[in-house]
Protein backbone atom coordinates (compact mmCIF):
# COMPACT_ATOMS: atom_id res chain seq x y z
CA UNK A 1 0.00 0.00 0.00
CA UNK A 2 1.62 3.47 -0.82
CA UNK A 3 0.22 6.78 0.92
CA UNK A 4 0.03 9.27 -1.83
CA UNK A 5 -0.22 13.41 -0.24
CA UNK A 6 -1.37 15.63 -2.65
CA UNK A 7 -2.38 19.26 -3.26
CA UNK A 8 -6.24 19.72 -4.85
CA UNK A 9 -6.74 23.42 -5.91
CA UNK A 10 -10.91 23.92 -6.27
CA UNK A 11 -13.57 26.38 -6.64
CA UNK A 12 -15.80 25.79 -4.02
CA UNK A 13 -18.73 26.85 -5.64
CA UNK A 14 -20.41 24.22 -7.20
CA UNK A 15 -19.96 21.84 -4.12
CA UNK A 16 -21.73 21.90 -0.48
CA UNK A 17 -18.38 21.80 1.09
CA UNK A 18 -15.11 19.62 1.32
CA UNK A 19 -16.54 16.72 2.95
CA UNK A 20 -19.17 14.00 1.45
CA UNK A 21 -22.54 15.21 1.75
CA UNK A 22 -25.43 13.21 2.02
CA UNK A 23 -27.72 16.80 0.17
CA UNK A 24 -25.16 17.38 -2.32
CA UNK A 25 -21.83 16.84 -4.01
CA UNK A 26 -18.31 17.79 -2.73
CA UNK A 27 -14.63 17.95 -3.51
CA UNK A 28 -14.59 14.40 -1.19
CA UNK A 29 -17.01 12.68 -3.15
CA UNK A 30 -15.08 13.73 -6.29
CA UNK A 31 -11.74 13.07 -5.77
CA UNK A 32 -12.78 9.57 -4.42
CA UNK A 33 -14.56 8.65 -7.19
CA UNK A 34 -11.81 9.84 -9.85
CA UNK A 35 -9.04 7.52 -7.98
CA UNK A 36 -11.58 4.66 -7.60
CA UNK A 37 -12.03 4.43 -11.13
CA UNK A 38 -7.24 4.53 -11.46
CA UNK A 39 -6.81 2.16 -8.56
CA UNK A 40 -9.94 -0.34 -9.02
CA UNK A 41 -11.27 -0.11 -5.56
CA UNK A 42 -13.11 2.24 -2.81
CA UNK A 43 -10.78 4.71 -1.24
CA UNK A 44 -11.35 7.38 1.60
CA UNK A 45 -9.25 10.82 0.97
CA UNK A 46 -8.39 12.70 4.32
CA UNK A 47 -7.86 16.41 4.05
CA UNK A 48 -6.33 18.81 6.37
CA UNK A 49 -9.06 21.13 6.85
CA UNK A 50 -13.12 21.66 5.89
CA UNK A 51 -14.34 24.34 4.16
CA UNK A 52 -17.76 24.92 3.68
CA UNK A 53 -20.14 25.01 0.81
CA UNK A 54 -19.17 28.22 -1.59
CA UNK A 55 -15.34 28.15 -0.08
CA UNK A 56 -11.80 27.87 -2.32
CA UNK A 57 -8.99 26.44 -2.00
CA UNK A 58 -5.58 27.15 -3.35
CA UNK A 59 -3.75 24.75 -1.66
CA UNK A 60 -5.49 21.70 0.01
CA UNK A 61 -3.02 19.12 1.25
CA UNK A 62 -4.64 15.89 1.41
CA UNK A 63 -3.73 12.03 1.49
CA UNK A 64 -5.29 8.80 0.19
CA UNK A 65 -3.76 5.15 0.47
CA UNK A 66 -2.91 3.61 -3.20
CA UNK A 67 -2.80 -0.56 -3.68
CA UNK A 68 -1.40 -0.04 -7.05
CA UNK A 69 2.29 0.22 -7.61
CA UNK A 70 2.24 4.15 -9.48
CA UNK A 71 4.33 6.82 -9.31
CA UNK A 72 3.04 10.27 -7.84
CA UNK A 73 3.37 11.78 -11.60
CA UNK A 74 0.95 8.95 -13.09
CA UNK A 75 -1.38 8.70 -10.36
CA UNK A 76 -1.24 12.63 -9.92
CA UNK A 77 -1.97 13.11 -14.21
CA UNK A 78 -4.48 10.23 -14.14
CA UNK A 79 -6.60 12.46 -11.45
CA UNK A 80 -6.41 15.59 -13.19
CA UNK A 81 -7.44 13.53 -16.30
CA UNK A 82 -10.82 12.05 -14.47
CA UNK A 83 -11.45 14.77 -12.45
CA UNK A 84 -12.94 17.10 -15.69
CA UNK A 85 -14.79 18.88 -15.70
CA UNK A 86 -15.06 19.37 -11.98
CA UNK A 87 -12.78 22.56 -11.13
CA UNK A 88 -10.33 20.77 -9.00
CA UNK A 89 -6.91 20.18 -9.87
CA UNK A 90 -4.19 18.38 -8.27
CA UNK A 91 -1.31 20.66 -8.06
CA UNK A 92 1.21 17.61 -6.97
CA UNK A 93 1.87 14.44 -5.67
CA UNK A 94 4.56 12.61 -3.64
CA UNK A 95 4.90 9.37 -1.19
CA UNK A 96 4.39 10.13 1.96
CA UNK A 97 5.21 7.21 5.51
CA UNK A 98 2.76 4.74 6.32
CA UNK A 99 2.45 7.67 9.71
CA UNK A 100 2.55 10.85 7.76
CA UNK A 101 -1.49 12.00 7.68
CA UNK A 102 -2.62 15.42 6.10
CA UNK A 103 -4.94 16.18 9.14
CA UNK A 104 -3.41 15.20 12.06
CA UNK A 105 0.10 16.08 11.25
CA UNK A 106 -0.73 19.24 10.44
CA UNK A 107 0.55 21.74 12.34
CA UNK A 108 -1.12 25.77 11.06
CA UNK A 109 -3.14 26.53 8.53
CA UNK A 110 -3.55 29.68 6.53
CA UNK A 111 -6.25 30.86 5.27
CA UNK A 112 -7.04 34.00 2.75
CA UNK A 113 -9.79 36.47 2.54
CA UNK A 114 -11.08 38.17 -0.09
CA UNK A 115 -13.18 41.53 -0.45
CA UNK A 116 -13.60 43.18 -3.79
CA UNK A 117 -14.58 46.55 -2.64
CA UNK A 118 -15.59 48.30 -5.37
CA UNK A 119 -19.25 49.72 -7.08
CA UNK A 120 -19.17 48.24 -10.17
CA UNK A 121 -20.43 44.64 -10.86
CA UNK A 122 -18.04 41.66 -10.47
CA UNK A 123 -17.37 39.87 -13.49
CA UNK A 124 -14.57 37.83 -13.16
CA UNK A 125 -14.89 37.54 -9.81
CA UNK A 126 -18.43 36.46 -9.33
CA UNK A 127 -18.20 33.45 -6.75
CA UNK A 128 -14.99 34.20 -6.29
CA UNK A 129 -15.01 37.10 -3.86
CA UNK A 130 -17.16 39.20 -1.43
CA UNK A 131 -17.92 42.41 -3.11
CA UNK A 132 -18.49 45.52 -0.08
CA UNK A 133 -19.79 48.59 -2.33
CA UNK A 134 -18.87 51.47 0.39
CA UNK A 135 -15.08 52.34 0.77
CA UNK A 136 -13.04 50.25 3.21
CA UNK A 137 -10.60 51.82 5.43
CA UNK A 138 -8.38 48.62 5.07
CA UNK A 139 -6.30 50.14 7.78
CA UNK A 140 -8.47 50.59 10.55
CA UNK A 141 -9.49 47.12 9.94
CA UNK A 142 -5.90 46.36 10.51
CA UNK A 143 -5.30 47.82 13.54
CA UNK A 144 -9.32 46.78 15.31
CA UNK A 145 -8.07 43.01 14.35
CA UNK A 146 -4.74 42.86 16.17
CA UNK A 147 -6.71 42.34 19.22
CA UNK A 148 -8.00 39.13 18.08
CA UNK A 149 -3.73 37.54 17.72
CA UNK A 150 -3.09 35.51 20.52
CA UNK A 151 -4.45 32.46 22.68
CA UNK A 152 -8.42 33.41 23.64
CA UNK A 153 -12.00 32.01 24.22
CA UNK A 154 -13.13 32.87 20.60
CA UNK A 155 -16.84 31.77 21.57
CA UNK A 156 -18.24 35.06 19.81
CA UNK A 157 -16.50 34.23 16.10
CA UNK A 158 -17.40 30.34 16.67
CA UNK A 159 -20.80 28.84 14.61
CA UNK A 160 -23.53 27.37 16.73
CA UNK A 161 -22.92 24.44 15.15
CA UNK A 162 -19.00 24.11 15.88
CA UNK A 163 -17.99 20.39 16.92
CA UNK A 164 -14.93 21.55 18.06
CA UNK A 165 -14.46 20.74 22.30
CA UNK A 166 -13.41 23.88 22.97
CA UNK A 167 -13.47 27.73 22.06
CA UNK A 168 -10.05 28.12 22.56
CA UNK A 169 -7.47 28.66 20.12
CA UNK A 170 -4.45 30.71 19.18
CA UNK A 171 -4.44 33.36 16.27
CA UNK A 172 -1.36 33.44 15.01
CA UNK A 173 -1.44 35.71 12.27
CA UNK A 174 -4.14 38.31 11.34
CA UNK A 175 -3.42 41.29 8.79
CA UNK A 176 -5.56 43.67 6.51
CA UNK A 177 -4.22 45.21 3.57
CA UNK A 178 -5.37 46.85 0.26
CA UNK A 179 -4.03 46.15 -3.28
CA UNK A 180 -6.29 48.30 -5.49
CA UNK A 181 -9.62 47.55 -5.50
CA UNK A 182 -9.17 44.36 -3.23
CA UNK A 183 -8.84 43.80 0.58
CA UNK A 184 -7.11 40.97 1.21
CA UNK A 185 -7.41 39.62 5.01
CA UNK A 186 -4.58 36.45 6.27
CA UNK A 187 -4.74 34.82 8.81
CA UNK A 188 -2.78 31.46 10.19
CA UNK A 189 -3.33 29.37 13.23
CA UNK A 190 -2.76 25.80 14.31
CA UNK A 191 -6.54 25.52 13.57
CA UNK A 192 -9.85 27.09 13.75
CA UNK A 193 -13.30 27.08 14.72
CA UNK A 194 -16.05 26.41 12.36
CA UNK A 195 -16.80 30.11 10.96
CA UNK A 196 -14.46 31.66 12.52
CA UNK A 197 -12.87 32.98 9.77
CA UNK A 198 -15.82 34.35 8.39
CA UNK A 199 -17.02 35.44 11.27
CA UNK A 200 -13.96 37.76 11.95
CA UNK A 201 -13.63 39.06 8.61
CA UNK A 202 -17.43 40.14 8.52
CA UNK A 203 -16.98 42.76 12.03
CA UNK A 204 -13.46 43.76 10.57
CA UNK A 205 -16.01 44.87 7.65
CA UNK A 206 -18.21 47.21 9.92
CA UNK A 207 -15.03 48.47 11.39
CA UNK A 208 -13.95 49.41 7.80
CA UNK A 209 -17.68 51.02 7.38
CA UNK A 210 -17.11 52.58 10.06
CA UNK A 211 -19.98 51.24 11.81
CA UNK A 212 -18.31 49.97 14.52
CA UNK A 213 -15.27 51.74 16.57
CA UNK A 214 -12.04 49.64 16.04
CA UNK A 215 -12.46 48.54 19.78
CA UNK A 216 -14.94 47.06 19.61
CA UNK A 217 -13.36 44.10 17.65
CA UNK A 218 -11.79 43.61 21.27
CA UNK A 219 -15.13 43.75 23.02
CA UNK A 220 -17.44 41.00 20.89
CA UNK A 221 -14.11 39.17 22.28
CA UNK A 222 -14.48 39.57 25.52
CA UNK A 223 -17.94 38.99 25.51
CA UNK A 224 -17.69 35.54 24.58
CA UNK A 225 -21.02 35.63 22.92
CA UNK A 226 -22.60 34.84 19.26
CA UNK A 227 -24.97 37.52 20.29
CA UNK A 228 -21.74 39.95 19.96
CA UNK A 229 -21.25 39.28 16.28
CA UNK A 230 -22.04 41.90 14.08
CA UNK A 231 -21.98 39.65 11.16
CA UNK A 232 -20.66 36.73 8.97
CA UNK A 233 -18.75 37.07 5.89
CA UNK A 234 -20.29 34.96 2.95
CA UNK A 235 -18.66 32.28 2.05
CA UNK A 236 -17.03 33.13 -1.73
CA UNK A 237 -14.55 35.39 -0.48
CA UNK A 238 -12.59 32.92 1.61
CA UNK A 239 -9.83 30.61 0.51
CA UNK A 240 -7.40 27.76 2.23
CA UNK A 241 -4.30 28.77 1.38
CA UNK A 242 -1.70 26.34 2.49
CA UNK A 243 -1.37 23.85 5.66
CA UNK A 244 1.75 23.24 7.57
CA UNK A 245 4.04 20.30 8.67
CA UNK A 246 7.17 19.74 10.20
CA UNK A 247 9.64 19.31 8.22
Amino acid sequence: MTRFAFTLEFDGGPFMGLQRQAHGPSVQQCVEEAAETILGQSVIMHAAGRTDAGVHALGMRAHLDSPKPLSPFRFMEAMNARLKPAPIAVLDCVEVADDWHARFSCIGRAYQYRIANRRAPLTLERGRAWQVVRPLDAAAMHRAAQALVGKHDFTTFRSTQCQSASPLKTLDVIAVRREGETVLIETSARSFLHHQVRSMVGCLALVGLGHWPEGRIADALAARDRSALGHNAPPEGLYFVNAFYPK
